[in-house]
């Protein structure tokens, strides 16, 4: 198969799909589906944009650049990986612990005290699958769920911060407060925004957790208690929302940052 010449930017994912300036082919899981000059567009393009998680472990395996990277995919919606990369590269984070199996589950109560907050460790975004536990019925509640439990310190905060990194830079960073309704700030759960500035040591510290981490399309969620920084996650699947209070064309700005070439 010849290469072909790289002409506009070109993307798999439908992130972009009706902006002119990069070239959509759409998901296809059987790459044989693809036409042969797309086939070869993709096989020549120096960068693939939105490659998809399925992708993106093949582009990665031939070497190629993709956008978001391959890291950052690989930690998408996974709190217990982010979670052990964060001990490993000394990210702060709260004192987390992941149980496994029935047996291990019973010894959570002997090294959390109520409250504590557990969440669904994988598939679940934008504040969802995320309880707090103030007592053993809820516990028992939550236990119900098949997998891993994964028991996270409660930190007793009303709001935290969110920054949004994509390429090597912090595109927006805003605080987030909880509603009175719940304790979550999640935006999509009721939280509100506030864009007064954020200090400048938690911009540092999502910059070099993205760096660490090799994420370069994220929103990272730290929150401040007792006079200490802590990394909550990170967010692959980060809402806009933030972006439009804010007067920002999310999707525009993707597009300026590709022809500047800053992702």
């Amino acid at each position: 198969m010849t290469q072909a010449k790289e002409k506009s930017p070109v993307a798999i994912g439908a992130r972009l799909k009706k902006w002119p300036q990069v070239k959509t082919l759409g998901f296809k899981p059987n790459f044989s589906d693809y036409t042969g000059d797309d086939r070869a567009r993709l096989i020549g393009a120096k960068k693939i944009y939105y490659p998809t998680a399925f992708y993106a472990d093949l582009f990665n395996t031939m070497g190629k650049e993709t956008f978001p990277s391959f890291h950052t995919y690989k930690f998408a919606q996974d709190k217990i990986k982010q979670t052990a990369i964060f001990e490993m590269q000394n990210i702060p984070h709260p004192r987390t612990r992941v149980f496994y199996g029935s047996k291990q589950k019973k010894s959570i109560t002997s090294r959390f005290s109520f409250p504590f907050v557990a969440k669904i460790p994988r598939g679940s975004a934008k504040g969802r699958g995320v309880f707090l536990i103030r007592n053993e019925k809820e516990l028992s509640a939550y236990l119900e769920r098949k997998g891993p439990a994964y028991i996270q310190e409660y930190l007793p905060i009303k709001r935290d911060m969110r920054i949004v990194v994509i390429g090597k830079k912090v595109r927006l960073a805003f605080w987030r407060t909880a509603s009175d309704k719940g304790f979550r700030t999640n935006v999509s759960q009721g939280g509100n925004i506030s864009f007064k500035p954020l200090p400048q040591p938690v911009l540092d510290l999502a910059l070099i957790t993205a760096r660490r981490c090799g994420w370069d399309d994220v929103g990272i969620d730290i929150a401040e208690s007792c006079g200490k920084l802590f990394v909550l996650e990170g967010n692959m699947k980060y809402g806009t929302k933030g972006f439009k209070q804010a007067g920002i064309n999310y999707k525009g700005l993707l597009i300026e940052l590709i022809e500047k070439g800053e992702i």
